[in-house]
This record gives structure tokens, sequence and C-alpha cells, in this order.
């Protein structure tokens, strides 16, 4: 818990966007699943190319970079390499391909950000969600704050 308190304290703090997610299921039990538009990596971003399908839990790095508001993807690999100027380091698993490997070649991965727990019969929100993480230097990054339409 001190090791997360502290990344919160010192991390360096992004803004991630999240896609829609079917209402139905945006709410389990007392979380919101997150679904972010990082989530899908094009396998175009990844140096070097893969060939097959990412083993699933894969360790991937994949460096972002601020486009407008949000961070956006750069580049990725299965190797940790050291960002661009600019650039934050995100550390996170192979989950599957997304769109399907001949129709829209991407990859499928998960932060550890996809939960965010909230008090009971408080999940069914519509609306604009945007993420608030912070990145340490470990580049496992956390949630800090969850805003619907721009509010805390």
């Amino acid at each position: 818990m001190a090791v997360q308190e502290r990344a919160l304290a010192v991390g360096q703090i992004i803004l991630l966007e999240t896609r829609p997610v079917d209402p139905r299921d945006l709410l389990r039990g007392d979380y919101v699943i997150l679904n972010y538009k990082i989530s899908n990596i094009p396998t175009n971003r990844f140096s070097p190319l893969p060939t097959n399908a990412l083993p699933y839990g894969q360790t991937v790095w994949v460096a972002l970079a601020p486009r407008g508001e949000f961070q956006e993807i750069v580049c990725a690999s299965t190797e940790c390499f050291d960002p661009g100027a600019g650039e934050i380091l995100l550390k996170a698993k192979a989950n599957g391909w997304g769109a399907g490997w001949n129709a829209s070649p991407e990859v499928r991965v998960v932060y550890g950000l996809e939960r965010y727990y909230i008090r009971e019969d408080t999940g069914n929100s519509h609306g604009r969600i945007t993420v608030q993480a912070v990145v340490p230097a470990s580049s496992q990054a956390s949630i800090k704050q969850v805003f619907l339409d721009g509010k805390p």
C-alpha cells in the first residue's frame, strides 16, 4: 500500500480517454469496467512487428505521447525500451487480438486500470468518462481520479 501511495504522490500524471462500453456491462457489483482507446494497439506500432499472436499475459511496453487533451500510442514492444522525449512508458499485458488479425490487426492489452471501484448504486451513469492516471518509474500506472463529463 505504501508503494502505491508513493507512486500516486510522485509519479507523472496523464489523462486517458475511455471508449464507450455497453451500459448493460458497465457495472458489475461495486466497480465500473473501463475500456481505453489505448487498449488496442495496431500491430504496425510494434517494433519489431509481431509475426504471431502474442501469448496471453506477455508483457508489452507502450510509449504514449500527448495528442491534444489525451495520451495516444506512439510505439510498443515486447522488450523494454527508453521512451522518446515527451513520451511516457506504460507496462501492459497482452490479452489477445483486438478486431482480428485479418480485418484490422491490433493487439489487445490490459494496463491494470480496467476496474474502478465505486460506491454502491452509483455506477450506472451515462456520459463521457475520462481517467487521470499516474505513472511512476516502474511504468505500472494507477488510477488517480475518474471524471464523468469533466467532473470528478
